[in-house]
């Protein structure tokens, strides 16, 4: 879980108020009367705001729905966008007899949907109002094809050397059934309902084209649940995410997409997306006192300062010594470790969802981080971290890998388009 922070607002492509209610999605979009309203100018205000180190804007409540994210633009929904309340990670394969053209008609549906329900509309004409007198809620939903997608559809030519299996770690205890995929769709929003019916519309057009492989759930946070915007805290208790690339860093683009003239051309403005299921051994971490936790991360629990002093984002001086004559940021600090500049500068940007799915028979909480990174190039990004990482991480000791996936993520679809046209009919 490398030390990087969490993305707040849009990017400026992807604000926009909501749209006048059509005859058809009104009731999607039925809001609270005049406060609905003075939610729509804060939506749209949000998104010119530009970054902070929250999960969204500390707004009232009744505002809510009101946010929206656009599904066409130059990037796909859900890379730049703030952390949202709620979450859905899935993958699909593709059934057996289908290739590439269900594989497009089956993202052409995918598409269609997701611009409907990102405006908050029906999904169609059976849709099964689970959202029914909501607004967007800021729903994302975003798509990648996985590695064996290319074999599936005939594509192997097509595939980027970028989508090459990661390597194995010393710390991954990963279940294959947990993991990869042909296909992976990421859903988000800041209402569980609306995010569940996002879900459900997803699953239900894959019909016979493709069948549910995994599926897991997430959450964060709610909007203004903070008298102020704050980095998230993850289930450890710890602030989660404090060096992450900004929008606003001159070098963001380089570092998360991939190049409008980069290859294949198809990827253009599209990102990789690494996934990733850590369990946090939270019996083991919470026997731990405080201080040895902050050692174990390098920074303080309270408010995320480095151990060096200062504030959540001072920078953290790697030499400092304490009075017992140790470095006051131990050598397999958590995040000493992670550091971009300790790493030949890799990024990615990391956008993860907690989850939770109940207790073992011994009482054991199954729980931790739904790990969602984003890079123009995993073998720049994520794997030279966590190879670091897997050599002397001190939190290692605390985590337990249990899923893995890679996924190619191609850029956004232009208005009349659909996600990964370029490449399906390319």
């Amino acid at each position: 879980m490398p030390d990087q922070s969490l993305p707040q607002a849009p990017g400026e492509d992807r604000a926009a108020a909501p749209k006048a209610p059509s005859a058809e999605g009104v009731s999607r979009r039925t809001l609270l009367g005049t406060a609905g309203a003075t939610g729509l100018a804060l939506g749209a205000a949000g998104g010119a705001l530009g970054y902070t180190a929250a999960p969204a804007a500390a707004t009232p409540l009744t505002s809510l729905g009101t946010g929206r994210a656009m599904f066409h633009g130059k990037h796909q929904p859900g890379i730049t966008e703030g952390l949202q309340a709620r979450g859905h990670l899935a993958a699909f394969d593709l059934a057996a007899g289908a290739g590439r053209k269900e594989a497009a008609a089956l993202l052409r549906r995918w598409s269609a949907t997701a611009e409907r329900l990102m405006a908050g509309e029906a999904a169609s004409g059976d849709d099964t109002d689970v959202a029914r007198d909501a607004g967007p809620s800021s729903l994302t939903i975003t798509f990648g094809f996985g590695h064996s997608f290319f074999t599936r559809t005939g594509l192997e030519k097509q595939r980027p050397v970028a989508l090459d299996p990661l390597p194995d770690f010393s710390s991954d205890h990963l279940d294959k059934k947990r993991s990869d995929g042909d296909l992976w769709v990421q859903i988000g929003a800041n209402d569980a309902l609306v995010a569940f019916h996002a879900l459900r519309a997803i699953q239900k057009d894959a019909g016979r084209a493709a069948r549910l492989r995994w599926q897991m759930n997430g959450f964060n946070r709610s909007p203004g649940a903070t008298a102020r915007p704050m980095t998230a805290r993850n289930l450890m208790g710890q602030i989660d995410g404090t060096r992450n690339p900004k929008p606003s860093d001159a070098d963001f683009d380089r570092r998360i997409f991939v190049p409008a003239n980069g290859t294949p051309a198809w990827m253009a403005n599209g990102s990789y997306a690494v996934v990733r299921r850590i369990r946090m051994l939270l019996d083991d971490w919470e026997k731990l006192s405080v201080r040895a936790q902050e050692n174990v991360i390098g920074r303080r629990k309270a408010d995320g300062a480095p151990l060096s002093g200062g504030s959540e984002t001072t920078a953290m001086d790697l030499e400092k010594m304490g009075a017992d004559g140790n470095l006051v940021v131990p050598v397999n600090a958590h995040s000493r470790i992670s550091r971009p500049d300790q790493n030949g500068g890799a990024a990615m940007l990391r956008r993860p969802f907690s989850y939770h799915d109940g207790f073992g028979a011994d009482g054991t909480p199954d729980a931790g981080l739904l790990f969602v990174c984003w890079q123009a190039d995993p073998l720049r990004g994520f794997v030279p971290v966590q190879r670091k990482l897997d050599r002397g991480d001190a939190l290692s000791r605390f985590i337990r890998h249990e899923a893995s996936g890679l996924y190619a993520v191609p850029g956004g679809a232009a208005g009349g388009q659909y996600v990964g046209q370029a490449l399906l009919e390319g």
